[in-house]
């Protein structure tokens, strides 16, 4: 048995967890592995290499991918679905495994729909695939994102500023919610909820009069803003460009908000942009051991002939569903968490 990998969309802290499991459980049957490098773009331009015991040796601790990532569509290029699975028998490849976030497995999804043995590992640090209570990388990228609204905090408190700290999080605010209830925010401002600025600056309105001379407030770069009920709530873009998903870039919220609620309240206010920091660096060590189960299971899958199927976290066991159900929603915040988080809101 030869199979494939490749890592797919944005790099995740874990995606060399799951390599490194994939590669060591395919030994334990003894089948080759190749790595297929640069996600999509790699099999269309047939770059990969053979992977073995030295090759994933000491990458458990790494963050970022040795395999490489992009974010190609297939689908974008002309022929492309038939170019893959051409290039896929060329490399004698008897499987495929996809790890990636929605866009990434959205193409094996349509790949698995014409017969190819493709099956999924899920990856995103925001947690939106359906289907599985977490992805690997989520975890990581809250720790990160806690860790930095502790250290501003104590920069609001002695400066008696509000902080805006923005998040990832584009159509989903996981990362928002958790690292904004983790780090103790007075607001949590996410996409699944519009933020109608006048309530915004009543919450702050409202410390300043109980005495409340700082404010931290957690943003995911995906929320929208109204700034009247007669007009629609709009994203905040970088720019107009788009990647080959269709994808907009996102970020600068935090900086909107900033000057709007000091100039509306008179309150000093700073943002801080966490961005990229959220995905790199070494995962913890949840996210080493989910990335390495979901790994093992994915080999599993694809000896028991699992094709089309995804790898997914329910409760504490690791199961398998299929493909299309992980990408045919995203995993949005619930009302019930989001009333949990409003506890603190004050």
């Amino acid at each position: 048995m030869r199979i494939g990998m490749l890592t797919g969309g944005g790099d995740c802290p874990g995606l060399n967890a799951v390599i490194r499991a994939i590669v060591r459980r395919s030994l334990m049957y003894g089948w080759e592995c190749i790595g297929i490098e640069n996600g999509w773009k790699g099999i269309m331009d047939m770059y990969a290499h053979k992977l073995d015991i030295d090759s994933v040796s000491g990458i458990l601790q790494k963050g970022g991918t040795i395999l490489g990532t992009s974010r190609t569509n297939p689908y974008k290029i002309e022929n492309g679905e038939n170019i893959v699975i051409q290039n896929a028998k060329t490399m004698g490849l008897d499987a495929l495994i996809a790890i990636g976030g929605e866009d990434t497995l959205g193409v094996a999804n349509k790949l698995a729909k014409t017969g190819f043995p493709v099956v999924g590992v899920p990856k995103t640090i925001d947690n939106d695939l359906n289907g599985t209570d977490y992805t690997f990388g989520f975890d990581t990228a809250v720790n990160t994102a806690m860790d930095a609204i502790d250290r501003i905090h104590t920069t609001a408190e002695s400066h008696h500023r509000a902080m805006i700290i923005e998040v990832m999080g584009r159509h989903a605010g996981w990362i928002a919610m958790h690292s904004g209830i983790a780090g103790g925010a007075d607001l949590i401002l996410i996409p699944e909820r519009e933020i109608k600025l006048a309530e915004l600056i009543k919450v702050m309105e409202d410390r300043e009069k109980r005495g409340r001379s700082f404010s931290i407030i957690v943003v995911a770069e995906g929320a929208k803003i109204s700034e009247s009920d007669q007009k629609d709530a709009e994203f905040v873009l970088q720019d107009q460009k788009l990647d080959a998903f269709g994808h907009v870039r996102l970020g600068g919220i935090a900086n909107m908000l900033a000057e709007i609620i000091e100039r509306k309240t008179g309150v000093e206010t700073r943002a801080t942009i966490l961005g990229h920091i959220q995905r790199g660096g070494s995962p913890t060590a949840y996210d080493r051991v989910l990335g390495s189960r979901f790994g093992v299971h994915a080999v599993e899958m694809v000896k028991d002939g699992k094709f089309g199927r995804m790898a997914a976290l329910r409760g504490t066991e690791i199961i398998d569903i299929p493909i299309e159900d992980a990408v045919k929603e995203l995993k949005l915040v619930t009302d019930d968490f989001y009333e949990v988080a409003k506890t603190f809101f004050r």
